[in-house]
C-alpha cells in the first residue's frame, strides 16, 4: 500500500539553535526529507558568531510522524531542537471566530440608534408585525449549528466541548463561502427530548438550524420532531449535505464512464446517517437497484435483529436480493459508495465489479480503500481526503444550501430542493473539464454557493 502523503493539518515549526554554519540549513532540510517530511519554509531568526536560530516549518503525516521528523532533526550534528510549535493548534487559539459589529458605534446618537432608545422603536414595530423579524434583526442571515457532540469527524462520541472546534470551523465555512452569520451551540445533553426541546427555545433568533454531528438512529427523531414543530428549515448535513455532493459527484462520475444512473447497480457501505440518506436520494433521483451493507452483511428485511432504521433501508432496497459479505455484494455493481469504516474494501476485489467502476471511499479520515490503491483497477475514484482528487467534501452544499433557504425565506426542506442542488452542483463541472480526476468543482470555485443557492431559490415553494 502507498504511503499517505503529508498534510498541512500536520504541519509543524521547529525552533533550532545550532551551531554558526549556514551550511546546517541544508543538512536539516536534508533529514527532513529523508524522514518523510516535505520542508515549507526555512527562516534564520538569528543569526551571530556564536550560533543561529532557525524557524523550521514541515508537513508531516500524522502527529506521530511529527514526532519523528522532530527527532531526525535533533540528530543532526551541532544541532538542539529548542521548541516544537504546532500550526494547526496555533491557528485555534482564542478560537476561529468572533462577533463585530454591522453599524458604527462612535458617538452618542450612534449609540441611540443601535441601541436604546431607538432599538426600542424596533422592538414595539416587531411586537406588532413579527413578520418583520427577519428583515429586521440578524435572524434572516443566520443559522445555529447544533451538536451533540456525539458523532464528531470520525472521532465518534467525544462531547459538546470537544466538538466545539469542529462547530466554529463550520460557522467560519457558512460566512467564508455563503456570507451567512452561523453560531456554533454545543449541547451538554444527548437525550433527544431535551435536545428537541432546547432547539425549539432558541429558534426564534435563527432563520435555519444546522444539526451537525449527532449519532444515528438519535439524529433521525431529532430531525423529524423538528422539523415538524419549527417554521424555519432544518437541515442535517451529515445526512443531506453529504447525499447531494455524493450524487453531484456520481451524476458526473457516471458521464465519464458513460454509464445511466437508473441503469446503475449501487452498493453503499453503512446504514448510518449519510448512508440512509444518500440511499434515499438516490432512490429519489431514479436509482433502482441499491444494496446497503453494513454489519449485519448485506441488508435485506428478513435478516434477524436489525433496528428500525436499517429494516427500513432493507425493505427499500436491494431489489435482487443479494446477502452476504461486502465483496458478494459488489460482485458486478458499478458503484461503490463507503461512508462507513476504514479498510473494509480490499483493492483486488475491485476488478469483480462491472468494467469501468466507480468507488467512493468516503470514511474519514482514513477511507475504506486507500484511493491510490484503488486508482489502480477503478475508472474513477473519489473520498473524503483534500490529498488525493475528487474530494467529496460537504462543504461544496451547505453554504449555498442556506442561502438559498434564507434567501427564499423558506420554512422546510423538501427533497426537490436537494435534488435541484445536486443537479446544479454537478453541472458546475462543464463538458470540458469533467475527466477522471475531476467530477467535482474545487470548493474554492466561486460558482459553486451561487449555483447551489439559485437551485434551492428556485425549488423552494414561495413565502412571505
Amino acid at each position: 500500500m502507498s504511503r499517505t502523503a503529508t498534510t498541512s493539518s500536520y504541519s509543524i515549526t521547529m525552533r533550532l539553535f545550532t551551531d554558526p554554519d549556514h551550511g546546517v540549513v541544508g543538512a536539516v532540510a536534508t533529514a527532513i526529507s529523508d524522514a518523510g517530511g516535505i520542508v515549507t519554509a526555512i527562516d534564520v531568526a538569528e543569526s551571530t558568531h556564536t550560533r543561529l536560530v532557525l524557524d523550521v516549518t514541515c508537513s508531516a503525516v500524522d502527529a506521530d510522524h511529527a514526532a519523528q521528523l522532530r527527532d531526525a532533526v535533533d540528530a543532526v550534528p551541532g544541532v538542539a531542537v529548542h521548541k516544537v510549535s504546532d500550526r494547526t493548534f496555533l491557528l485555534h487559539l482564542g478560537g476561529k471566530i468572533e462577533v463585530s459589529s454591522k453599524v458604527p458605534l462612535r458617538t452618542r446618537d450612534d449609540l441611540s440608534m443601535a441601541y436604546t432608545p431607538g432599538v426600542g422603536r424596533v422592538s414595539l414595530a416587531l411586537a406588532e408585525n413579527p413578520e418583520d423579524v427577519r428583515r429586521l434583526t440578524v435572524k434572516g442571515n443566520s443559522v445555529a449549528v447544533v451538536t451533540d457532540g456525539s458523532a464528531v469527524l470520525g472521532l465518534g462520541n467525544i462531547g459538546p466541548g470537544a466538538a466545539l472546534p469542529v462547530m466554529e470551523g463550520k460557522a467560519a465555512l457558512f460566512k467564508r463561502f455563503a456570507g451567512i452569520d452561523a453560531w456554533p451551540i454545543c449541547l451538554d445533553t444527548q437525550d433527544t427530548d431535551e435536545i428537541v426541546r432546547t432547539v425549539e427555545l432558541i429558534a426564534p433568533g435563527f432563520g435555519g438550524i444546522n444539526l451537525e454531528d449527532i449519532a444515528a438512529p438519535r439524529c433521525f427523531e431529532i430531525e423529524r420532531r423538528l422539523r415538524e414543530r419549527l417554521d424555519i428549515p432544518v437541515f442535517h448535513d451529515d445526512q443531506h449535505g453529504t447525499a447531494i455532493v455524493v450524487l453531484a459527484a456520481l451524476t458526473n462520475a457516471l458521464r465519464v464512464v458513460g454509464k445511466e444512473l437508473a441503469a446503475a447497480r449501487i452498493v453503499v457501505s453503512g446504514a448510518g446517517a449519510a448512508g440512509s440518506a444518500i440511499v434515499s436520494l438516490l432512490l429519489a433521483a431514479g436509482c433502482v437497484d441499491i444494496v446497503v451493507y453494513d454489519r449485519e452483511g448485506c441488508l435485506v428485511p428478513d435478516l434477524p435483529d436489525l433496528a428500525p432504521a436499517k429494516r427500513d433501508l432493507a425493505a427499500r432496497t436491494n431489489p435482487r436480493r443479494v446477502t452476504g459479505s461486502l465483496r458478494d455484494g459488489l460482485q458486478g455493481a458499478d458503484v461503490f459508495i463507503g461512508v462507513s469504516a476504514p479498510n473494509i474494501l480490499d483493492a483486488d476485489w475491485i476488478p469483480e465489479m462491472a468494467a469501468d467502476a466507480v468507488v467512493f471511499a468516503l470514511a474519514n479520515p482514513d477511507p475504506e480503500v486507500d484511493p491510490g490503491d484503488a486508482a489502480r483497477h477503478a475508472k474513477v475514484v473519489a473520498s473524503g481526503r483534500s490529498d488525493y482528487p475528487n474530494q467529496i467534501n460537504n462543504v461544496l452544499a451547505f453554504p449555498g444550501v442556506f442561502r438559498g433557504l434564507l434567501d427564499a425565506r423558506a420554512h422546510e426542506v423538501t427533497v426537490p430542493m436537494l435534488l435541484r442542488a445536486a443537479e446544479a452542483l454537478a453541472h458546475v463541472v462543464t463538458d470540458e473539464e469533467l475527466n477522471p480526476t475531476f467530477i467535482v468543482p474545487s470548493v474554492f470555485h466561486p460558482d459553486v454557493a451561487g449555483a447551489v443557492a439559485a437551485a434551492i431559490r428556485d425549488a423552494a415553494s414561495p413565502t412571505t
